[in-house]
């Protein structure tokens, strides 16, 4: 029968060409699987040490206090080189993901000046993946640096928003990766001109039931009930992981 080797004293060179092709490609399908594996580098995702900058309210006037006058950032490292700087700190929304402020280094010198001018603000939330040095920024409705104050719990990010003309004052509860807020109460009209600072006191989160309460300055507290949420962030690897 053409293509098989018959037994004999002496295979033919054909036959042994055959039996070597074989076992060549039975040792790189066994191994495969091995130059995949050695070829995922692992990623090093780090926050370095803190350092203080300069910061003022003249370089920073939507995020700053008035009487502020250092800001504490540290680089986000990423495989040895630093990713981005942030301030504050990080919260861990899964055992690979954590969510930390970013805080940015911004030219603020007038097109009239020769010399750069730099100063710090504090930016958006970044949302950083340990596993493969991944950095997005979360998108949080409503934010506005100059009144929102986000305590995280879980997936969840709560503070004091304001709507985009600026005179309404709400309660938000977004979550990451969800597109539309958990959360969207009005909390009273705006003053952009005349209002309290903080707007907000720092929210306070209780796991069961799960309840958040707001508490905007020089009104009465008020607590709203969150049921049946569930974390809606899919992390790279997750649908494979489930199938096993």
């Amino acid at each position: 029968m053409e293509g098989l080797c018959h037994a004999s004293p002496q295979p033919s060179l054909n036959c042994m060409h055959r039996k070597r092709a074989g076992l060549c490609s039975l040792v790189l399908a066994v191994a495969a699987p091995g130059f995949l594996f050695a070829a995922a580098k692992p990623h090093l995702v780090a926050l370095g040490a803190v350092k203080k900058v300069p910061y003022s309210i003249a370089g920073d006037p939507a995020g700053a206090a008035a009487d502020e006058k250092e800001l504490r950032v540290r680089p986000l490292v990423v495989d040895g080189k630093i990713k981005e700087w942030t301030t504050g700190d990080a919260h861990d929304v899964t055992d690979r993901s954590f969510a930390v402020r970013r805080a940015i280094r911004l030219n603020d010198a007038l097109p009239t000046e020769k010399t750069e001018h730099w100063v710090w603000q504090r930016g958006p939330w970044l949302l950083v993946d340990r596993a493969i040095g991944h950095v997005t920024a979360i998108k949080l409705p409503d934010y506005d640096p100059s009144v929102s104050s986000v305590v995280w719990f879980r997936d969840y990010a709560a503070y004091c928003g304001l709507t985009a003309t600026g005179h309404q004052l709400y309660a938000v509860v977004a979550q990451v990766a969800a597109r539309k807020p958990l959360l969207a109460k009005k909390l009273g009209a705006w003053d952009p001109m005349n209002h309290p600072t903080p707007a907000c006191a720092p929210s306070t989160w209780q796991r069961d039931p799960l309840r958040i309460t707001f508490q905007p300055t020089g009104a009465a507290q008020i607590s709203y009930d969150l049921v049946g949420l569930s974390a809606v962030l899919v992390e790279d690897g997750d649908e494979e992981g489930s199938e096993n």
